[in-house]
């Protein structure tokens, strides 16, 4: 049996995938101008594949282009903070509820836990909580609900990253994140969407105090 060799990843996804990962480890900081040129020589490669890779991360939410000061890294704060887990209150538990009424199998959640446990570094951790709530999302049976959730991912990975910077409490996530999903696997549908409320409400609060996410 023969296997095909895997795919050779684009420039532009390799440096997509670069400024993110350095972004999410503080490598680039929140506000720090991201400059094409710079970027290419960096990467030695010319300025179109990281122009197209600055827009995809300007679409994700974890850059932001300006007529007059170009392209920055996105800058957290509580206002920022608290709009993405807003949606995220608003969206997430209705769509693990129906994950589990749906019976679907969580196996995806459950590997993405243990990635976080072993990763290396903050954006390894992010990255893979993100995949956690992702797979608990994405068997809901709305792809229209995934999608919108899909829209913040990345911007939620960066709050972590930098309330995980200022105190690392990621320890107490995960024995959240295994409470949910033990209640979710359970088939607990009610009890698993709202200990996922309380768990996307507490880390906001504690990241960021003062006014409640509703």
């Amino acid at each position: 049996m023969t296997f095909a060799p895997a795919p050779i990843p684009s420039r532009t996804q390799y440096i997509l995938e670069a400024v993110k990962r350095a972004i999410l480890t503080g490598g680039l900081r929140p506000g720090q101008p991201l400059v094409e040129a710079e970027l290419a020589a960096r990467f030695g490669v010319s300025k179109t594949p990281v122009r197209e890779a600055l827009k995809t991360l300007a679409g994700t939410g974890l850059v932001v282009m300006s007529q007059y000061k170009g392209v920055t890294v996105r800058t957290v704060d509580a206002t920022m903070a608290r709009e993405v887990y807003d949606v995220r209150l608003l969206l997430e538990p209705e769509a693990l509820r129906r994950t589990v009424v749906g019976g679907a199998p969580l196996g995806d959640a459950a590997r993405a836990l243990s990635r976080a446990d072993a990763a290396a570094d903050t954006a390894e951790r992010s990255l893979a909580n993100r995949d956690f709530h992702r797979a608990l999302a994405l068997p809901c049976g709305n792809p229209l609900l995934v999608r919108m959730l899909d829209e913040i991912r990345d911007q939620s990975a960066l709050v972590a990253s930098v309330a995980w910077a200022a105190e690392p409490t990621w320890h107490r996530e995960a024995a959240e994140h295994r409470d949910i999903l033990r209640l979710a696997r359970d088939g607990d549908a009610d009890g698993a969407a709202r200990a996922l409320r309380d768990h996307i409400a507490r880390f906001v609060e504690r990241a960021f105090p003062g006014g409640a996410v509703v």
